[in-house]
């Protein structure tokens, strides 16, 4: 069966919207892209820190999707990341109230022996010295490496930034990032900038208004699917991402029109996290459910 090697954050999240309030309840990038994933029948490894905070029930949960925890360290001294944020009445916008970096501050990733030569690679959203000691462990090249990063790096570490762009094939930003990154203001030719920069593809994620992938010779928009009302967007982008690494695995390609139909996948997929809060929108569906909505939007084409 084929891999999927993931790295990113297993964390806690406290999470208050317009219309509720949740604390500590389990998050992160690794935790989102593993578990909506899982969903595509594959198998996955996570490459991740906690403390001795961290339920032993979470870490079964991971087993019993068939996500390989043999590379998720366990400090007992220390306590897990935490993040805490509040949502505009629009759930567009957030405002951080609290970041505890904790037992991330000297993560040192270390790829299990059954996962150096992947199918797929997703380096969710994490400082890119990491994501770069990652890389120097892997064996092989996968089919494709799926980077999500975000405007901090951009701020704080843009040169290591440049270095793993340029390693990887794929990379998920939205649009202001994309005019960051590129410093141009049109979307096209700013993602195309870009590309010039080492990766195939890159897809430009728009929130409501779906997202955008593009390489050097094709263009393709995905609208979102039509949600009645967001609870949580806080797992949305890497629910996508995981949806789309799921859908990649599960097919072994790299072409563009695959990558389209797994762009298709992963908005049906991140449109089931938003309903709930934390993992609950993605936690209780099946491959059936996203298949269903992946219909609908291919249809909205």
């Amino acid at each position: 069966m084929n891999k999927l090697l993931i790295v990113g954050t297993v964390a806690f999240d406290s999470i208050e919207t317009p219309d509720d309030k949740v604390e500590k309840i389990l998050g992160g990038a690794a935790t989102f892209i593993g578990i909506s994933s899982s969903l595509f029948n594959i198998n996955s490894a996570i490459v991740s820190v906690v403390g001795g905070d961290f339920p032993s029930e979470y870490i079964e949960m991971f087993r019993k999707r068939r996500i390989d925890v043999a590379s998720l360290e366990i400090k007992e001294n220390g306590k897990t990341f935490f993040w805490a944020g509040k949502y505009a009445k629009n759930m567009n916008e957030r405002e951080t109230i609290k970041t505890e970096v904790n037992v991330l501050a000297d993560f040192n990733p270390v790829v299990p022996e059954n996962y150096r030569s992947p199918n797929v690679i997703v380096l969710g959203n994490l400082d890119p010295i990491v994501q770069l000691k990652l890389m120097e462990q892997i064996h092989k090249s996968p089919t494709i490496t799926i980077l999500d990063t975000m405007n901090f790096w951009m701020d704080n570490t843009m040169k290591n930034l440049k270095k793993i762009i340029s390693k990887v094939d794929l990379i998920c930003i939205n649009d202001e990032e994309v005019i960051q990154l590129s410093g141009l203001d049109s979307l096209i030719e700013g993602a195309k900038e870009i590309l010039k920069m080492g990766p195939d593809f890159i897809i430009v994620k728009r929130g409501s208004l779906g997202s955008v992938l593009i390489n050097q010779s094709n263009v393709f928009e995905c609208p979102a699917f039509p949600v009645k009302k967001v609870k949580d967007p806080t797992g949305a982008g890497d629910s996508f991402a995981g949806g789309l690494a799921g859908y990649l695995t599960k097919v072994n390609s790299s072409s563009f029109d695959e990558i389209k139909n797994a762009v298709i996948y992963a908005t049906a997929t991140a449109s089931f996290s938003v309903e709930g809060f934390g993992i609950n929108g993605i936690e209780k569906i099946q491959y059936s459910d996203i298949v269903k909505r992946a219909d609908f939007i291919n249809k909205l084409l």
